[in-house]
């Protein structure tokens, strides 16, 4: 897999985890840390993304 390709998934995950994030605090039912979870893997993707941007 290309460093390119690599980024673009990281890319697509962080948005869908984005769309997870903003669904689960309009849901009545949602727990905290669920949404806690959610953020952190969120942030994980987020920081991976960055650290390859660079070396890029």
């Amino acid at each position: 897999m290309s460093l390119h390709s690599h980024l673009e998934e990281l890319k697509r995950k962080h948005r869908t985890l984005s769309e997870k994030v903003e669904e689960a605090q309009r849901a009545p039912g949602a727990s905290t840390l669920e949404i806690s979870e959610l953020k952190k893997q969120k942030l994980r993707i987020k920081e991976e993304i960055e650290r390859l941007s660079v070396s890029a």
